[in-house]
């Protein structure tokens, strides 16, 4: 079993954002897996999604339950070997995981950022990932993976860091939101802000949390996140069981706002559960991250031309049923690699689950991901032996 172990690395030094601002003094929570080589050659760097950490892989010493959400695809043996690999798993700045964000002290201030903190993107994060890279001693990535959110980075660093990236992959990604993304996002984000707890987002010093908000913030993204085929199976229009009797004696008693359908039930336990742990401040930040990225915005919307800068080989994975991160937004990067003649990977995995299937086990899309960290791992090897020779 991996025993997972968490770390912080402080940063007093300013960190510029690409908003103008900049963040000082501030921490990364990380924790890594596996073992440096000598030649500091081997180190994958993994990119979380929106409500993911840098709890990556393993459990925590003494608590069983405390798996990694990507436990299924990182460890000893496992798709990402940690045999071969170091890797890497950042928590990214405005998270509420660890990291520097809106619920810390500013030491600018001497008090909590709440909703002062400063707007973050996606190269923000790459720059802070690159920092904490830095103090590691490590140069370049073996490879930096990640999915959703987490492969926007993953092709933000071939973009920002071309010479630190030999490889990328990217999973259930695109390379910008689509106008109905982002409207999702609005709309959740105006469930936080309208929530009377939310008091222009510095709740915190009245001692609330505005829980209603962020019930049903994560109630939209559910559903944004599985298929209907999954959706119809697991719940079709199933009545909740204490209501099943009553609908079948011919007496049921219909309601236009109690809990009815199983679907119902399910979303809202979904949307209790995050509301006790995720932040209201932290959850408006990470959507407006992935809302503003789009690089080939500096280039007239130009994907193409976006990705000449990018040097690194890609591997590329979609799923059929993601109507969230389609595969046509997939392809819009491969065309883009093509045309600028970059040695690439597609996989196109037929699977049920919608855009969870990047975090669910799936034969193919695992044996995808095997086959190439394993090519990845002959490479490294290659190098080492040219290197003695």
């Amino acid at each position: 079993m991996l025993i997972a172990t968490p770390q912080s690395m402080h940063f007093p030094a300013a960190l510029p954002l690409q908003s103008g601002a900049s963040i000082r003094g501030y921490d990364l929570s990380f924790e890594t897996y596996g073992t440096l080589d000598a030649g500091h050659s081997n180190a994958v760097l993994v990119c979380h999604a929106l409500n993911a950490s840098h709890h990556v892989a393993g459990v925590y010493l003494g608590q069983d339950k405390s798996e990694g959400w990507w436990d299924n695809m990182i460890g000893p043996g496992k798709p990402v070997d940690t045999d071969l690999f170091f890797v890497i798993g950042v928590n990214n700045l405005g998270s509420c995981f660890g990291s520097t964000g809106p619920m810390h002290i500013n030491p600018d201030t001497g008090r909590v950022y709440g909703a002062d903190f400063p707007v973050v993107t996606v190269e923000d994060w790459v720059d802070a990932q690159a920092r904490l890279l830095d103090a590691l001693g490590i140069e370049t990535l073996a490879a930096v993976l990640g999915g959703s959110l987490g492969g926007m980075q993953a092709l933000g660093w071939t973009l920002q860091y071309p010479g630190r990236v030999r490889h990328a992959v990217v999973v259930a990604s695109a390379p910008n939101l689509t106008a109905e993304n982002i409207a999702f996002n609005e709309v959740a984000r105006r469930a936080i802000v309208t929530d009377p707890d939310f008091h222009g987002g510095h709740f915190y010093q009245y001692g609330v949390t505005p829980k209603r908000g962020l019930r049903i913030a994560r109630m939209i993204g559910h559903i944004t996140y599985l298929s209907d085929d999954v959706m119809n199976e697991k719940f079709g229009r199933q009545l909740r069981d204490t209501l099943v009797g009553a609908a079948g004696s011919g007496v049921y008693k219909y309601s236009t706002q109690e809990v009815e359908f199983q679907i119902e039930s399910y979303l809202r336990y979904q949307g209790d559960k995050f509301a006790e742990y995720f932040d209201a401040n932290t959850y408006l930040l990470i959507t407006r991250a992935l809302d503003y990225f789009d690089p080939a915005r500096a280039f007239g919307g130009d994907l193409s031309l976006a990705l000449a800068r990018a040097t690194a080989k890609f591997l590329l994975v979609s799923f059929t049923t993601d109507w969230r991160f389609s595969p046509q937004r997939s392809r819009e990067i491969v065309k883009a690699l093509l045309d600028n003649r970059r040695a690439l990977s597609y996989a196109e995995i037929d699977a049920p689950h919608g855009h969870d299937a990047f975090l669910l086990e799936d034969a193919r899309y695992l044996g995808v991901m095997r086959s190439y960290f394993e090519s990845i791992a002959k490479e490294l090897t290659s190098v080492a032996v040219g290197v003695k020779a």
